[in-house]
């Protein structure tokens, strides 16, 4: 079995070829639907092989089934974890509503990484996604992003049925104290 790169050598290596700020329009334009599922398994599919290292992204049999178009906004997220440009705010806000729960999720671990508090308000309502693993990362996000006021969303998480988003409030509440240099608790 062949080994694949990490993301992150896979977006380097797709900046390097290309440039940074190319690589973030295909992405945005990715995320943000400018290029629709059929493009990116057609025309665009050099785009995509590009931030996915991958020669058939999701390995999946021509043509794709449009229920997977969801991964080619997931794969288009995660390329800001590695890559940034100021101007992606305001495309991750639309983007924390996307319909696919890996969207929002990446939404908020780049908020959380890159401390976005522009974002947090937008990520709220996933502190009550069904699925706990979106949970803990809207709470990471607070955390690392929010403000105060923000504590308050959180601190129910506190009893939350699955012991990583519990955790992630102990976490997120510590973080929220330290950066903000006050009790939230």
């Amino acid at each position: 079995m062949a080994t694949r790169d990490a993301p992150r050598e896979v977006v380097r290596a797709a900046c390097a070829e290309f440039g940074a700020d190319v690589v973030i329009d295909w992405c945005v334009a990715f995320l943000s639907g400018e290029i629709s599922g059929e493009e990116a398994y057609g025309a665009a599919l050099p785009k995509l092989v590009a931030i996915t290292g991958a020669e058939n992204p999701g390995g999946w049999k021509a043509p794709v089934d449009p229920v997977n178009y969801y991964w080619i906004r997931v794969w288009a997220a995660r390329v800001f974890l590695y890559v940034w440009r100021d101007d992606l705010v305001d495309v991750l806000l639309k983007a924390a509503r996307d319909p696919a729960w890996r969207v929002q999720e990446h939404v908020a671990k780049i908020t959380a990484q890159r401390e976005l508090g522009q974002l947090v308000d937008a990520l709220l309502p996933l502190l009550e996604h069904e699925l706990p693993r979106v949970r803990a990362a809207a709470v990471r996000a607070v955390g690392a992003a929010g403000e105060y006021e923000h504590a308050d969303a959180i601190r129910p998480l506190a009893d939350d049925p699955d012991q990583t988003v519990r955790a992630a409030v102990e976490r997120a509440l510590t973080k929220l104290e330290d950066r903000l240099d006050r009790p939230v608790r």
